[in-house]
C-alpha cells in the first residue's frame, strides 16, 4: 500500500541534520539572484534540490524532507535574494 507522505511524516521519517541545513543555505547564498527571484516555486525547489544532489548523494527520505523544507522557506529565500 502506497502511503502519502505529509509534511509532519516526512520530518519524522528523516529529520534534516544541521550539516545538510548548512549545505542548503550555502547553496541558496551561492545561487544567482535572478534564479531565486525568477523561477516558479516548483522550478526553484527542483533547482535547489539538483544543486544539493550535485554536491553529494542524498537519500530518498532526505530529498523528500528537503523538498518540504525548501517549499516552506520560499518566501524567506526570495526575501533574502531581493535584499542582496
Amino acid at each position: 500500500m502506497l502511503q502519502t507522505i505529509t509534511k509532519a511524516n516526512a520530518m519524522r521519517v528523516c529529520p534534516i541534520n544541521s550539516s545538510l541545513l548548512r549545505q542548503f543555505w550555502s547553496v541558496v547564498e551561492d545561487t544567482q539572484t535572478n534564479i531565486l527571484l525568477g523561477f516558479s516555486d516548483t522550478e526553484l525547489v527542483q533547482q535547489l534540490l539538483r544543486q544539493l544532489q550535485y554536491n553529494g548523494i542524498l537519500s530518498t527520505e532526505e530529498i523528500t524532507a528537503l523538498s518540504i523544507y525548501i517549499d516552506s522557506r520560499l518566501v524567506l529565500i526570495r526575501d533574502l535574494a531581493a535584499s542582496r
